[in-house]
């Protein structure tokens, strides 16, 4: 049986990411990476919708050790991948990635202290392989199918139904009426990178999103790089993505009022009298209390206000041949619909996980860090943050993993976990910051939390940046053996 010293499941953004810090700062560490798929990448190899972006500036989605040097800051999903690629290549991980190797259970085996990880290549027979340690980056949603709600009579519509999780990249919808359903992050790219060659491109939001624009090439970044060596620039304007990021959502817990005005006449200033800003742009909840979407370049406004797009809040009565019926008497047409309509959590990615003969539910484990699980031993789990880039909490979770790994070696201790009680211990959902739909429908299947730290996720960089990059291993709450 292949024996190895840590095993990465997952060759998205995290898990490329892991295996780089592993070959900084532990190259004596035997690893490799159990990819599901045929390509690496994760979400940015499996969307192919048109327009497709990260939400999140570059200098801060970016690695920390590999700054973004590939032009804008908000980036299409080609140069993310690009950028993915030139790094593993750099780093030497391509090597290591095994493809088409589906993970379907990991089992802790408390005689050997090790990982028992059970797999299937290209959908074969059962293999198994053990490891010393385990790092998950299987993301948080299911990578086979995304949400789709039971809507009345959607089997009705005789046009062609697209879910942006599925996407055909040879898709013509020149010249179509295209009814785009949803108001997220996917919703607002689709509709102004379809608006141009589509005859008309309808939102139909069944309740109103926060949104704001910054330019795609941040002009403070421009004049740092214009006037400071490159490396100052890229710190700098990293620093600075960061502190404006934990600002907004700071600003927004402490006064809501303030900040919704101020998005709700960013958005009047944009659109004019095109679009009703209080029907259309007006949420019922708080700002981030789900997150907001990015608007860059003021696409999505530059289309509506051009007549490319328009906006439709209401509800679905029912799908009818030629589109939808809604619950106000209108109805919308359409020859293609699009039900953006959000993503179907999943955590672990489906693995079944045991310790020794026991089978844990997802839903039963309790955070430790935001990376590691009570009383479960050499595992950590990759979780980036919800109101802030994803990579800057995966950043520091692979920094954390090989602080623990060295530590390990140096003290000679093969085992390490977070001890609780779970008894009578409050627990409340892992991700309590965010109200969205997708997360309410999963919080029975994903893990839980404490009421103070270090069995609270702080969902904060800062916080985050002084407790794990530099708090102390030995905290009295780890145990090693």
């Amino acid at each position: 049986m292949e024996a190895l010293d840590v095993l990465i499941i997952g060759a998205g953004i995290s898990g490329i990411g892991m295996a780089c810090h592993l070959k900084q700062k532990c190259p004596d560490q035997k690893y490799a990476i159990l990819e599901g798929r045929e390509n690496f990448g994760g979400t940015w190899d499996l969307f192919k919708y048109p327009g497709i972006r990260s939400d999140s500036d570059m200098y801060t989605f970016g690695y920390s050790f590999r700054p973004w040097t590939n032009g804008a800051d908000i980036a299409s999903a080609e140069s993310i991948r690009e950028y993915l690629d030139e790094t593993a290549t750099e780093y030497g991980v391509h090597e290591n990635i095994r493809y088409s190797h589906r993970v379907e259970k990991l089992q802790w085996n408390s005689k050997e202290a090790c990982w028992f990880v059970h797999y299937r290549h290209k959908g074969g027979e059962e293999q198994i392989l053990k490891t010393r340690f385990l790092v998950t980056c299987t993301g948080y949603y299911n990578y086979e199918k995304g949400y789709l709600p039971e809507f009345p009579g959607y089997e009705n519509f005789n046009g062609l139904k697209v879910h942006p999780q599925q996407w055909p990249e040879d898709l013509d919808y020149k010249d179509k009426q295209v009814l785009i359903i949803g108001s997220g992050a996917t919703a607002v790219t689709l509709v102004p990178s379809m608006a141009d060659e589509a005859a008309h491109v309808t939102m139909l939001q069944r309740s109103p999103t926060y949104v704001f624009t910054r330019p795609a090439r941040d002009p403070i970044a421009k004049w740092l790089h214009k006037f400071t060596p490159d490396s100052w620039a890229h710190y700098l304007t990293r620093a600075k993505n960061i502190f404006l990021s934990w600002y907004i959502f700071s600003k927004s817990k402490r006064s809501p009022d303030g900040v919704r005005q101020y998005l709700r006449d960013m958005v009047k200033g944009e659109v004019g009298d095109s679009v009703d800003v209080d029907v259309h742009f007006n949420p019922s909840y708080n700002p981030w209390d789900q997150r907001m979407c990015l608007v860059p370049d003021s696409d999505l406004f530059k289309c509506l206000k051009e007549g490319k797009a328009s906006i439709v809040t209401d509800h679905i009565e029912t799908f009818t041949e030629n589109g939808v019926q809604l619950k106000s008497g209108e109805s919308i047409d359409a020859d293609i619909i699009v039900p953006a309509t959000g993503l179907d959590l999943q955590f672990l990615g489906g693995i079944d996980l045991y310790k020794d003969d026991q089978k844990i539910e997802s839903g039963e484990l309790v955070n430790y860090k935001g990376m590691m699980f009570a009383n479960l031993p050499n595992m950590v789990s990759v979780f980036g943050y919800t109101n802030a880039s994803w990579t800057l909490k995966a950043d520091l979770t692979s920094d954390y993993v090989c602080r623990l790994i060295k530590h390990m070696k140096t003290t000679g201790r093969k085992q390490v976990m977070p001890k609780l009680d779970l008894n009578g211990f409050a627990q409340s959902p892992m991700i309590d910051s965010l109200k969205s739909g997708y997360i309410s429908r999963a919080e029975s299947i994903m893990p839980k939390q404490g009421e103070g730290y270090p069995w609270r996720n702080q969902d904060n960089y800062y916080r985050d940046y002084f407790a794990i990059r530099h708090g102390k291993l030995e905290d009295g709450v780890l145990e090693f053996v």
